[in-house]
């Protein structure tokens, strides 16, 4: 997925503000479950939620303002009611990569205890994990 870094993105010396790179991993996630079929937003609606319950953030060089950003994401574990995703921001020229992050996100319910993935989520995720097939990652479009 592409992002563009904004004047929003940044602080005042025109490096992109650390907590941003959470927005942009926030959104590769959930371009990646759109890719493949999953809306975000209808399967809240319909009571399944994922929650961030550990990340590590790995900061490697800066982004700074009007960088061109390729946001990647592939899956690592995948269990029964929880899976890691793994993400990294590159700089779209020349592919260096900025960020990396490996979060651990939760399949919870309406009443945020939680809950089994649901089976269809959980055969795509697992088809991205290491063992069972090539990774899967979301490249931009060129």
């Amino acid at each position: 997925m592409e992002v563009r870094v904004y004047y929003e993105d940044t602080d005042a010396g025109g490096v992109v503000y650390h907590a941003n790179y959470l927005r942009f991993f926030e959104r590769g996630r959930t371009e990646f479950l759109r890719e493949r079929g999953f809306d975000v937003a209808a399967m809240h609606n319909a009571g399944t939620i994922f929650a961030i319950v550990s990340m590590k953030i790995d900061y490697r060089s800066p982004a700074r303002l009007g960088d061109l950003l390729e946001i990647e994401t592939e899956i690592g574990e995948v269990k029964n009611s929880s899976f890691i995703a793994k993400q990294r921001v590159l700089r779209r020229d020349g592919g260096t990569v900025l960020c990396e992050a490996e979060v651990t996100l939760a399949c919870i319910g309406e009443t945020l205890r939680a809950k089994r993935l649901p089976a269809d989520v959980r055969d795509m995720l697992k088809k991205g994990c290491p063992g069972d097939e090539p990774s899967i990652s979301v490249p931009s479009e060129k």
